[in-house]
């Protein structure tokens, strides 16, 4: 003999189901200003040029940022004849906080942000500016434009 129970669920039950999974997805770092300057900060600090790493940072950064690194990339392969991405652009030695950070808290203005991180000391303190980009949070790190191409004037023979 088996024995079959029947249960009913209410109608509302797939709704509530649907919740529970949106609930259990992780949530983005850079939803917040905060969250993607805390997202940056973790991932450069433990960043020895693993490509996976690399690319997770590219990916928090500014649309501006992005391209100034993409346009170094292309110059490095204009010279060196080798073809490398951007985010080879991004380099573990260059890339290290110099405190551990404490707090962030951030002023917003419209799709601009400014990121106050602070450390243990009073001179531990710097600020990350920040752009709201594809409605997530990006980090506007400022990097030095590239200075135009030097070429050596050619002899004709």
């Amino acid at each position: 003999m088996t024995l079959v129970v029947v249960v009913q669920l209410p109608p509302w039950s797939p709704l509530l189901l649907l919740l529970a999974l949106v609930a259990c997805e992780p949530a983005l770092p850079n939803r917040t200003p905060e969250g993607a300057v805390r997202e940056f900060i973790e991932i450069v600090r433990g960043f020895h040029g693993n490509e996976e790493d690399a690319r997770t940072l590219f990916d928090l950064l500014s649309e501006r940022a992005k391209q100034n690194l993409r346009s170094r990339a292309d110059r490095y392969g204009a010279a060196s004849g080798k073809k490398i991405g951007p985010t080879a652009m991004i380099v573990p030695s260059r890339m290290s906080p110099r405190f551990n950070p404490q707090a962030y808290s951030a002023q917003i203005v419209g799709k601009y942000a400014l990121v106050d991180v602070v450390g243990v000391s009073a001179e531990q303190v710097a600020q990350v500016p920040c752009v709201l980009e594809e409605e997530l949070w990006r980090v506007d790190l400022v990097l030095p434009e590239l200075p135009p191409m030097q070429h050596r004037p050619r002899r004709d023979r």
